[in-house]
C-alpha cells in the first residue's frame, strides 16, 4: 500500500515539475499568457512586488479554499498536492536560473514547444488523478453556479486570462493573439489526452470456449462481462455472446488470453469514450 502511494505521488510529482518546466522556459520569457493560473500570476507580477511562482502559489491556495467552501471537499489530495508543487518548482527553477531568457527567441515557437511539454504533464496528471488546480476550480465554480458546460467554462475561463496579456506593459497585439491562440490549441491538446485516457473497448466476443474466457475476465481480469444469446443469420444457429468493456491494458491481456483460449473466437472492438449508470429510482409511493 505505502509503496503504491509513494509511487504515485512520486509520479504525480514527476508531472508537476513537467508543468511548472514549461512555464518557466517556454511561456514565460516572452510574455506569452495561455490561460493558467501561472499566466494570470505572471500578468499580476508587474503589479504586485513578489515573484511569480509566489502570486502562483497564492493564487491556487485561494482558488482551492473557494472551491472548498463553493464547490465542496471534491479536490482530493493529489490536485492539493499538484497545485503546491507547480509554484514550488517555479520557484526552484526561478532560483536557479534567474532572468531566464527564450530558447527560442521566437512566441510561435515557444508557444507550440509549451503545448507539448505541458501537454505530457497533463496527461500524467490526469492519469493518477490529478490536476494543477487554479483555473481548473474557476471552470467547476462557473459550471455549478451559472450552469455553464464545464469544456466552456474553461474555455471561456482560459481566454480571459489571455486577454489580460494586453495589460503586460511593452505587450503587442502579436502577444495578445498568440496568448489567445495558444490557449485554444492547449485546450484541444488537453482534450484529446483527457479522451485517450479515458477510452475504453467494448469487446463481443463468440467462441465455443466462453465459459473459460468469461471466468478469466470475473476473476482475473475482476471486470464484468454480459452474456447475450445470439443467432447467426447464415445457419440459424444460436450461440452465446460475450460483451465486456475493458480499458487499453485490460484490452491487451484480454486479447492474449483469448488467443490462448480459442484462437478461433470471433471479436468485435468498438471504443468507448463515456460510461453512464444511472440507478433506477425507488419508488417511494406506498
Amino acid at each position: 500500500m505505502f509503496k503504491r502511494i509513494l509511487k504515485e505521488y512520486s509520479i504525480i510529482t514527476f508531472g508537476a515539475v513537467i508543468a511548472a518546466a514549461a512555464i518557466y522556459f517556454f511561456m514565460l520569457p516572452l510574455n506569452i499568457a495561455i490561460g493558467s493560473g501561472s499566466a494570470l500570476a505572471m500578468v499580476l507580477s508587474y503589479y504586485i512586488p513578489l515573484p511569480i511562482s509566489a502570486i502562483s502559489l497564492i493564487f491556487n491556495i485561494l482558488m482551492l479554499l473557494l472551491g472548498f467552501l463553493l464547490i465542496g471537499p471534491e479536490f482530493g489530495a493529489k490536485t492539493v498536492y499538484a497545485s503546491i508543487i507547480v509554484p514550488v518548482s517555479l520557484g526552484v527553477f526561478e532560483f536557479f536560473f534567474p532572468n531566464f531568457q527564450s530558447l527560442t527567441a521566437d512566441p510561435l515557437l515557444d508557444t507550440l514547444c509549451y503545448i507539448l511539454v505541458v501537454g505530457i504533464a497533463m496527461a500524467i496528471l490526469f492519469t493518477y488523478n490529478a490536476s494543477s488546480g487554479g483555473l481548473d476550480i474557476v471552470a467547476k465554480i462557473m459550471n455549478k453556479y451559472l450552469k455553464m458546460g464545464l469544456g466552456t467554462a474553461i474555455s471561456v475561463s482560459g481566454i480571459a486570462v489571455a486577454l489580460t496579456s494586453a495589460l503586460i506593459p511593452g505587450a503587442d497585439a502579436k502577444i495578445v493573439v498568440i496568448s489567445v491562440l495558444g490557449t485554444y490549441f492547449s485546450g484541444i491538446l488537453v482534450d484529446k489526452f483527457i479522451f485517450g485516457l479515458n477510452v475504453k473497448r467494448r469487446v463481443c466476443i463468440i467462441s465455443q470456449k466462453l465459459d473459460e474466457i468469461v471466468d478469466y475476465v470475473l476473476h482475473e481480469l475482476h471486470s464484468g462481462a454480459t452474456l447475450y444469446e445470439s443467432i447467426g443469420a447464415y445457419d440459424n444457429v444460436p450461440r452465446r455472446e460475450a460483451v465486456v468493456i475493458v480499458d487499453k491494458n485490460e484490452y491487451r491481456l484480454l486479447m492474449e488470453k483469448v488467443k490462448n483460449i480459442d484462437p478461433k473466437a470471433f471479436i468485435t472492438v468498438i471504443e468507448v469514450n463515456e460510461l453512464k449508470y444511472q440507478p433506477k429510482e425507488k419508488n417511494t409511493k406506498k
